[in-house]
C-alpha cells in the first residue's frame, strides 16, 4: 500500500493520498487550502489516478480545495451528513472571531457530486477497503477512516480527532467535549498499539504511543483545549 501526503496552506493541514501502490487508483483525504498544485505533483510523482475525495470533517482548512479537486477529476466527495452544510457555508464551523477575520464571508461551494458517510460503512474504493467510524467531538460530523496495510497493520486517517500529543479542540460550533471523550475511548483507544495514526495536523504517531504518553488521554482527563482550526 502507498500512503503519501503533505501539509497544505496556512493551517498546515495534512492532505493524504492512499493507494494500493504506485501507478494505481487512489483516494484523496482532506484537500485543504492551496492543496491543488502540490496534490497534482504528488499524483504525478506516483502515477496515481484519484477516484474519490474523503473528508474527515467539514472545517474549511480540510475542505478548501475539495470542489476543484473533485470537479477537475470528475469524482465524488464523501462527507458525514452532519458536516455537509459547511461545504457551502464554511463559516458555520468557525468562531465569531474567525468569521470577522474573513469579513463575515468565505465563499465555497459543494462539488458536483457529494456522497454521505455512515458510521461503520466499508467503502470499496481504489482497490482498498476503508472503514468509516463516526467520531463526533471536534465537529458533529467528524469521522476517521481506517484500512489495513499489506502487513496487516491498521492505518487510521484521524482528521482532527487525535494528534501526536494532543486532541482536536471542542470549543468551536458543533464541538462537544463529552462526545470527544466518548469517541476517543470507544473508537480509537480500542485499537491495537501498533495502529498507525495519520492526523490532520502534525506528525504521524501510533495508538500505543498516544495511549502511553498523550497527556490528554491519561484517564481520559482531556481538557477542552486542543489543536486544529
Amino acid at each position: 500500500m502507498l500512503v503519501a501526503g503533505f501539509p497544505a496552506g496556512s493551517f498546515q493541514t495534512n492532505c493524504y493520498v492512499v493507494a494500493a501502490g504506485p501507478g494505481e487508483a487512489c483516494v484523496v483525504v482532506d484537500p485543504g487550502q492551496d492543496a491543488v498544485e502540490p496534490l497534482d505533483a504528488l499524483l504525478a510523482e506516483h502515477r496515481l489516478t484519484p477516484v474519490a475525495v474523503l473528508l474527515t470533517h467539514g472545517h474549511f482548512d480540510h475542505t478548501f480545495s475539495v470542489a476543484p479537486v473533485c470537479d477537475g477529476n470528475d469524482i465524488a466527495a464523501w462527507i458525514h451528513p452532519d458536516d455537509r452544510e459547511m461545504l457551502s457555508d464554511p463559516l458555520k464551523g468557525v468562531s465569531a472571531e474567525s468569521s470577522a477575520f474573513f469579513g463575515g464571508r468565505l465563499e465555497m461551494r459543494e462539488p458536483r457530486e457529494v456522497r454521505e458517510l455512515t458510521d461503520g460503512a466499508a467503502l470499496e474504493l481504489a482497490g482498498l477497503t476503508l472503514t468509516v467510524d463516526h467520531t463526533p467531538g471536534h465537529t458533529r460530523g467528524s469521522v476517521v477512516f481506517s484500512t489495513p496495510t499489506d502487513e496487516g497493520v491498521e492505518v487510521v486517517l484521524a482528521g482532527d480527532t487525535l494528534f501526536a500529543g494532543s486532541i482536536g479542540r471542542t470549543d468551536l460550533p458543533g464541538g462537544d467535549h463529552q462526545q470527544m471523550l466518548a469517541s476517543l475511548r470507544d473508537k480509537l483507544l480500542t485499537r491495537a498499539d501498533d495502529t498507525l495514526v495519520l492526523p490532520g495536523h502534525g506528525p504521524t504517531t501510533t495508538i500505543g504511543r498516544e495511549r502511553a504518553s498523550n497527556p490528554f488521554l491519561q484517564d481520559l482527563g482531556v481538557p477542552a483545549e486542543g489543536r486544529g482550526l
